[in-house]
């Protein structure tokens, strides 16, 4: 798993961060490639590469053709040079995992605990799974990556708006997990840690996404431009809770009545077909008899999708993405639930929003959040300023 966002050209005042980076991209691999790429000199280049090496960032590699002379030393993103951890709690079950540099998962595990229990309980587990990961011997942790449901302020490392999980709001996790590493706490909300992992995925070839995440809640993360829009407060893309009439006068678990999540949210399914007697705890168990041919179950998810795909339609003639994700617990029964959103979206979106629009699964599935949190890690602890930052402590 690499990150494969092409960082602009850097002229002139390019760093050692700045270096890294494009060799990172893949954009340069020697010496001359970055003083091409930068309008660096020969002597600049040297000194950054030297300090990269120096800090372990950087290794020879193997000699590359040559055009004329001694063939150029190629330079190579030394991986092992640290790990992040990642952590996507979620509202029965959290995961966590260890990353390398290069985003590759080295180890894994899942906690369990009570559905909807407050960071006291759930957050001791996480940082114990945690520790138990970093057992063996690995290299330092640069940065721990961490999702929760609902909008949370990046800056502070608090969630503010947390329905699904009472307790939470206003609560700082970073002392959690102090005592797991000294690193820094990034900190998103599922449905964007979500789009966050197709960096690695669909949006290696596609700037414009919808990454829906479809679970116990209903999330939407957008992907424009190649960026992840969280809008003002970070509450972008709260599509569970929006208003629909299907659905007026049903309480939501936000408080509110009338919320999308209601009638498709994985919640309110399972409360439905408990009444019903159903043995059902989790709507993973209903993807699972979905899966089995259950006639009721299959039914259940592609009315979700539709009723969920009606609300996307907006978001699709208002955004214009080229394609759309469907990730979370429902998509675990992919062909179902997207057959339920394709209906309602090509019903109620303009002819020219669809025309050649793509309908695509998550492309790490169930491991998305994960992956999502170490892409969120990673993204913060190589980008050239916090690699200039590293370099100048290291001098000092």
């Amino acid at each position: 798993m690499v990150d494969v966002r092409v960082p602009p050209v850097v002229r002139e005042s390019a760093t050692a961060g700045d270096l890294l980076a494009l060799l990172r991209s893949g954009r340069a691999s020697t010496r001359a490639d970055l003083r091409t790429l930068t309008g660096l000199s020969r002597t600049a280049v040297v000194a950054r590469v030297n300090a990269l090496t120096d800090a372990g960032l950087l290794q020879l590699g193997a000699e590359l053709a040559s055009t004329g002379g001694r063939p150029p030393g190629s330079l190579v993103f030394n991986t092992e040079a640290g790990v992040v951890l990642a952590a996507a709690i979620g509202r029965s079950r959290s995961q966590v995992a260890v990353f390398d540099l290069g985003g590759t998962e080295l180890a894994s595990s899942a906690v369990e605990h009570e559905i909807g229990a407050g960071p006291d309980d759930v957050m001791p587990g996480v940082a114990e799974h945690l520790r138990a990961l970093l057992a063996r011997d690995l290299p330092p942790v640069l940065g721990i990556g961490v999702s929760l449901p609902g909008v949370v302020d990046a800056d502070r490392g608090v969630s503010v708006d947390t329905p699904v999980m009472a307790g939470w709001d206003g609560v700082p996790l970073a002392p959690y997990l102090e005592k797991v590493a000294d690193a820094p706490l990034l900190l998103a909300n599922d449905a964007d840690t979500m789009a966050r992992s197709e960096f690695l995925g669909h949006a290696t070839t596609i700037d414009d996404l919808l990454v829906v995440k479809a679970s116990t809640g209903i999330g939407l993360g957008v992907l424009a431009g190649g960026r992840i829009i969280s809008g003002a407060r970070g509450g972008a893309g709260d599509l569970g809770h929006t208003k629909v009439p299907e659905a007026a006068g049903r309480p939501c678990r936000c408080g509110d009545v009338g919320c999308l999540e209601t009638l498709a949210a994985g919640w309110a399914l399972v409360a439905r077909l408990r009444e019903e007697g159903r043995t059902v705890d989790h709507i993973r168990d209903l993807v699972a008899q979905a899966l089995s041919g259950d006639p009721e179950a299959k039914q259940l998810l592609r009315e979700s999708g539709r009723q969920v795909g009606e609300l996307l339609a907006v978001a699709i003639n208002l955004l214009n993405p080229r394609a759309v994700v469907l990730g979370g617990d429902m998509a675990g029964a992919y062909d179902v639930y997207a057959a339920g959103v394709r209906e309602a979206v090509y019903a109620r979106a303009s002819a020219l929003a669809t025309r050649e629009l793509q309908f695509l699964p998550a492309t790490y599935g169930d491991r998305a959040g994960l992956v999502g949190c170490a892409a969120l890690a990673l993204d913060a602890v190589l980008s050239p300023a916090a690699i200039d930052t590293r370099l100048a402590r290291a001098r000092g």
